[in-house]
């Protein structure tokens, strides 16, 4: 059974940094597209990064040259990288895995059928 685990979230300053983790079990990642999704009170869960099986990451254009998606193959993890973090950024983040032909943050959030359990993100002005 698919399962994601995600941790690494918490408060920092505006202009901090922070790192979220998604621990993967239950299937190997080459046939998932993987993503971070964001959602805050009253809005719609919006994708904030992606990554196909080949590598190839798309970002919100809100996050572009701030955040950067990976995957570890050797620890079948899945970070975000969170820099120059803006109080607009405070969301509950999830991680979440589909198998899709097309892998994009443009994706909405019925196309994924995998889910972590969401970790909270608070910056501060």
């Amino acid at each position: 059974q698919v399962q994601l685990v995600e941790s690494g979230g918490g408060s920092v300053q505006a202009g901090g940094s922070l790192s979220l983790s998604c621990a993967v079990t239950g299937y190997t990642l080459p046939s998932y597209c993987m993503a971070w999704f964001r959602q805050s009170p009253g809005k719609e869960r919006e994708g904030v990064a992606s990554i196909d099986p080949g590598g190839r990451t798309t970002y919100a254009d809100s996050v572009k040259g701030r955040f950067a998606i990976s995957y570890d193959n050797a620890d079948n993890t899945l970070y975000l990288k969170m820099n120059s973090l803006k109080p607009e950024d405070t969301a509950m983040y999830y991680c979440a895995a589909e198998i899709l032909a097309w892998c994009s943050t443009e994706r909405r959030e019925a196309a994924f059928g995998y889910w972590g359990q969401g970790t909270q993100i608070t910056v501060s002005s």
